[in-house]
């Protein structure tokens, strides 16, 4: 919202949208049962304050009037029913819960499929359009769900109130009942004219903790790096601005809270006091019995209560309207993000073929620097991708890896699970080998001597047992990056593809290694294109393509030309 009004008519829509998909998953008996219990349970509170409102008027009465036996009577109903209240809510509370959390587990379930597949996180983050979607996985759908089951269940309990005690205070006085709808009318205005402005900032500070809190993380992440660089002062002043940023938020949501507040509670004091001038008249004339006095204030409030649940419930109401429009955000960034068409070539996936087809790539401003390459890489064969031009390479690989490249043409590629990319940088992350190097569908090197085997035979050197399989770790933290380079080329063999897609692996592994990689690779018949850069030794390699700082291009066979 603040960086764009979210239309209420399409969030309502996905609202309705989100709560129906709930319902008719494969998890929504167990929440159609906790929904109808919940129902029923607020019925059952409603009906027993109706129940304690009466016991509570036999019991001042029989006070004011000295009656020892029906005093003793009425305390016991009372107590009985106090217990009973005690019971249906505790229960109803549990359920609540229960539902909340069932929601949640299925709404963030659903979330990490959907930003996970086909890329989608990363065209996020590329587009920039939604700031922190893992805050919003992560915290807005937690605040959405439990919000969300809070804010409409106040609403039952409210509308079920007015309904039963509509009635009681309608019996005791029609104009009680009269002033409890418009005192609760006016509040509703003025509470709604005071505080509609935090739906905006507590949107906004929800962005501001999350700015600040990742500022934080990315220094803790690059301690090292700017230990080196001495660029302490730089990163804590902007740590300082992000949290300025928060502090000036949050003042002028104290601000807005505190101009409710000053409205809020006198309201809420008057209350207390509107009954009884009204209906003590009435006592002192002697029309009425004592007890009724305290039972029209109690009706009283109750019914202004439920009449004024914008006033009492406020604060909810406006995180509610937040993080319905968060969660809306979120889900039209994603949608976007699937949708976003960012290139015009056209990917295929075909086993057994890896082939680039009158494939034209341009730079951002609009540049060719690969013009019509059309090349067919045969199984088993061994391709250095190099030439003069970085910049080619560097979109060529994009391209081909699926990143949003600018250009034309068609791309070719075994399925997914057949073929293997592996960039400069890789992040292994927390967990354990055997997750790490699990292939996707179970293959002949599963035991822990083959694992183990193939970590050493890409040329990893530590001394690795059984136990370190499953040994929980921050692998990214551990091992060098080169040696997460090799665990990742480790994980990709163990997945058995058919084509491995490296870049600047001569950088990476150097030329030594990397000609006992290659060597490995031919044993297991799999073929490898290698982005290299310009000058790297090309004799051990069956093929070379070669781009022209022209756009042109080339498919050299070095053995040819020794």
């Amino acid at each position: 919202m603040s960086k764009q009004q979210i239309p209420l008519k399409l969030t309502a829509t996905r609202f309705i949208r989100t709560v129906r998909l709930f319902m008719t998953s494969d998890v929504g008996g167990r929440a159609g049962f906790l929904l109808i219990s919940l129902i029923a349970l607020f019925g059952g509170i409603s009906a027993l304050n109706v129940v304690n409102s009466f016991v509570g008027r036999h019991f001042m009465t029989a006070i004011a009037e000295r009656q020892t036996g029906e005093f003793v009577r009425q305390a016991i109903l009372y107590a009985g029913a106090f217990g009973g209240a005690t019971i249906v809510s505790v229960t109803a509370r549990f359920a609540e819960e229960r539902l909340a959390l069932l929601w949640r587990e299925y709404l963030t379930r659903r979330a990490i499929g959907v930003y996970m597949t086909d890329g989608t996180f990363y065209r996020m983050v590329v587009r920039g359009t939604l700031s922190h979607p893992d805050q919003r996985i992560a915290e807005d759908v937690k605040a959405f769900t439990t919000t969300t089951l809070s804010f409409l269940l106040m609403l039952l309990s409210s509308m079920l109130t007015i309904f039963t005690f509509s009635s009681v205070l309608w019996l005791i006085s029609p104009l009680l009942f009269f002033a409890a709808v418009i005192y609760a009318a006016f509040g509703s205005f003025m509470t709604i004219l005071l505080g509609r402005p935090l739906i905006k900032l507590n949107y906004n500070q929800l962005d501001n903790e999350a700015t600040f809190r990742s500022g934080l993380i990315r220094v803790r992440e690059n301690a090292e790096s700017i230990m080196i660089e001495g660029a302490e002062q730089r990163h804590a002043n902007r740590l300082s601005q992000q949290f300025d940023d928060l502090a000036a938020n949050f003042r002028r949501i104290i601000a807005v809270n505190r101009n409710v507040g000053f409205f809020a509670t006198g309201y809420n004091w008057m209350i207390q006091i509107i009954p009884v001038v009204l209906i003590a008249p009435a006592f002192m004339r002697g029309d009425m019995e004592f007890g009724v006095i305290t039972q029209s204030a109690a009706a009283f409030a109750m019914l202004v209560g439920a009449f004024s649940f914008i006033v009492a419930q406020f604060n909810s109401i406006s995180n509610f309207a937040t993080v319905v429009a968060r969660i809306s955000s979120l889900l039209e960034a994603i949608e976007e993000a699937r949708s976003a068409a960012d290139t015009h070539i056209e990917r295929s996936e075909v086993e057994g073929i890896f082939a680039y087809e009158r494939l034209t790539l341009t730079s951002p401003t609009g540049e060719v620097l690969l013009k019509d390459l059309s090349v067919r890489v045969p199984p088993g064969t061994r391709v250095i991708v190099t030439g003069k031009d970085d910049a080619a390479g560097i979109a060529l690989f994009r391209a081909t890896v699926g990143l949003g490249t600018p250009g034309s043409g068609r791309i070719v590629t075994p399925p997914r699970q057949l073929v293997r990319f592996l960039g400069q940088r890789t992040y292994s992350g927390p967990g354990t080998l055997r997750q790490i190097l699990a292939p996707p569908k179970p293959s002949a090197e599963t035991t822990d001597a083959q694992l183990l085997a193939l970590l050493k035979s890409v040329g990893l050197a530590r001394d690795l047992t059984p136990s370190d399989l499953d040994s929980e770790q921050d692998w990214s933290a551990l091992l060098s990056p080169r040696e997460q380079q090799l665990l990742a080329l480790a994980s990709a063999l163990a997945a058995a593809p058919s084509y491995i897609v490296l870049e600047k692996a001569d950088a990476i592994f150097g030329h030594e290694l990397l000609v006992e990689i290659l060597n490995l690779l031919a044993e297991r018949r799999i073929a490898c294109l290698n982005f290299a850069e310009s000058g790297a030794p090309r004799a051990v390699y069956d093929a070379v393509l070669e781009y022209g700082a022209d756009g042109s291009w080339s498919w050299i066979d070095p053995k040819r030309h020794q």
